[in-house]
């Protein structure tokens, strides 16, 4: 799960970063509207977490923009109003959840994860390819009955690839999905890495990862 946090305390939100990424989540960091506007220019995210009061304007200014647009990506508010009519407002105009500050990160983390579900319920059903099935709501892989170990970018990889499952998906895509713009000490040939450990487990599942030589990689059933 690729996240952008818009929150102007720099401590509180790299603390959030540091949280969510080790559980496996990628986080760009934005203290503005503007910056966030940059990110969201040039990236996808699965979910944004957004403050309402920045620096250059609130949170929910960015928030309708959004959704007059059409864009869907979850949005999970940050607030350190306590007021009822503005949680209200902020929800009528789209956000998707929110926490009160201060937080919990716990709750934070586990709500991220229940925005993460819904979205995933709400757009895929679940994989199947050989013996393999794949859950984007439970963010889970089993081969039969049995449950795979794999790590948040084991998982975020797998998922990728399977929803894409036939088509060609180059690194660029695939790293963009695991790794934040903070990751600038992690190059492209990760990939190569997680691609490896994915095919040992998926051993005796009957889907194979190809590697399309200067392309990328594909998933698909054998046979």
């Amino acid at each position: 799960m690729r996240i952008l946090i818009v929150e102007d305390a720099a401590d509180m939100a790299e603390a959030v970063a540091i949280r969510l990424g080790r559980a496996g989540m990628a986080c760009d960091i934005a203290h503005s509207l503007s910056e966030a506007w940059d990110f969201l220019a040039v990236q996808r995210y699965d979910v944004l977490i957004l403050d309402i009061n920045l620096p250059d304007g609130l949170g929910t200014d960015l928030l309708a923009q959004l959704r007059a647009r059409g864009e869907r990506t979850p949005v999970l508010m940050l607030t350190a109003l306590f007021a009822v009519d503005d949680r209200v407002s902020a929800l009528d105009l789209g956000a998707d959840d929110y926490l009160v500050k201060p937080f919990d990160h716990r709750e934070l983390e586990a709500r991220l994860r229940a925005l993460q579900r819904r979205e995933a319920e709400q757009k895929d059903p679940d994989i199947r390819l050989g013996a393999l099935v794949f859950s984007p709501g439970a963010m889970e892989a089993r081969i039969g009955e049995e449950r795979l170990d794999l790590t948040r970018r084991e998982l975020a990889l797998l998922w990728l690839l399977a929803r894409n499952a036939g088509r060609v998906m180059s690194k660029e895509r695939l790293y963009e999905g695991l790794f934040s713009f903070a990751d600038a000490d992690v190059g492209l040939n990760a990939i190569e890495l997680y691609v490896a450990r994915l095919r040992k487990k998926l051993a005796g599942a009957g889907v194979s990862i190809e590697t399309q030589r200067g392309l990328g990689y594909r998933m698909q059933a054998d046979g």
